[in-house]
């Protein structure tokens, strides 16, 4: 096994010249499960933890490793685990806010080429929530890519991926079929040159399938889909990093249904382009798409060239970026205030020489 079969190139070798450690070398994480990590090096595969050190200046979960992570691991004597020193530089982190209502980041995956934002041509297929994908894949570094599944038992292809251009908006779209296998070569080969994948959908719309159809395997578990709404049962639940026979490597995630922003401003219009341009036509800079003379968003509107619903979208996505920003800020202040609490309490329990 080389690195090289795993995604390594020139960036990474660059970045692991800096890495001052001599008892480590280069691995790349497959899995994360609870805080442990399995690791791939050239010297074998280690069930691994994160050093004391590392955890102890860790401030948010990006000082963690995720799937996909390249890192400086050192081998204990003796036995087939490691130590984890050092995250080498990402050059991509494809994330999403956790569910519910607490304010923290969830990585997905990072060092990905590639993201497969894939949907499954059925009543399951959501317009609003592929924008959103969208947005957060623009972010993340990596290009993405639209896969529209289930092609063999869909009466109408063309709907699908017509719904799909319009909101795509150039990201290349494949029409595939895990059981006949169309559309999947054309798939792999994108992965040509040891290149990195992500897997990113709802339950239910195929990734297991997708995977196996790609590696040529069964590998993962597959279930189907509840006939009555066409959604999908929960398989994967992890994330994890396979290499695929043929070259390039492939990330499948547990699949969700909830998917929340996570500090995506600079993102917004990269995925929602056909409203940025619009909004640069309009006859003020300060255009604030209402009531304005001359606004150009409000006559693409009048005219059916912008859709409403996407219209509202992309303002509902505005106004939870906009709270998530806000949220963030309260809490940074919070944690400031406790953090010189802490200081202050420190200092009154410690009392100056002079004070002796």
């Amino acid at each position: 096994m080389t690195l090289k079969e795993y995604g390594w190139n020139n960036a990474h070798e660059i970045n692991w010249e800096e890495i001052n450690n001599e008892k480590c070398v280069p691995g790349r994480v497959t899995l994360e499960h609870k805080k442990m990590y399995r690791v791939i090096t050239t010297q074998g595969e280690w069930l691994s933890v994160c050093s004391g050190s590392m955890q102890y200046e860790a401030t948010e979960r990006r000082d963690f490793p995720a799937v996909g992570d390249w890192v400086a691991v050192e081998k204990m004597p003796g036995e087939e685990r490691g130590i984890i020193h050092t995250i080498l530089p990402r050059t991509s982190l494809f994330s999403r806010k956790v569910a519910g209502m607490t304010i923290a980041e969830q990585i997905i995956a990072v060092n990905i080429d590639i993201v497969f934002l894939v949907m499954s041509m059925n009543n399951d297929f959501n317009a609003r929530r592929l924008e959103r994908y969208l947005v957060a894949a623009y972010d993340s570094g990596a290009t993405p890519v639209i896969v529209l599944t289930k092609k063999d038992v869909c009466d109408n292809p063309s709907f699908y991926i017509e719904e799909a251009q319009s909101i795509a908006l150039g990201a290349e779209i494949f029409a595939v079929s895990n059981v006949t296998g169309e559309g999947i070569d054309e798939l792999t080969a994108l992965l040509e040159n040891n290149k990195t994948a992500a897997l990113l959908g709802s339950s239910g719309v195929g990734k297991s399938s997708l995977t196996n159809a790609i590696l040529g395997s069964e590998m993962m578990a597959v279930q189907g889909i509840r006939e009555d709404d066409d959604k999908g049962r929960h398989t994967t639940t992890h994330r994890e990093l396979v290499k695929i026979p043929t070259g390039g490597i492939l990330i499948d995630t547990p699949g969700m249904r909830e998917f929340q922003l996570w500090d995506n401003n600079e993102s917004l219009d990269s995925g929602f382009k056909d409203i940025n341009d619009l909004s640069n036509q309009c006859k003020f800079n300060d255009c604030q798409h209402n009531n304005e003379p001359g606004c150009a968003v409000q006559d693409a509107l009048s005219t059916g060239e912008l859709a409403e619903d996407r219209y509202s979208s992309y303002l509902k996505l505005q106004k939870e970026l906009a709270f998530l920003e806000r949220k963030m800020d309260r809490a940074a202040q919070v944690e400031e205030r406790n953090k010189w609490k802490k200081i202050t309490k420190s200092m009154r329990h410690h009392p100056s020489k002079k004070d002796k």
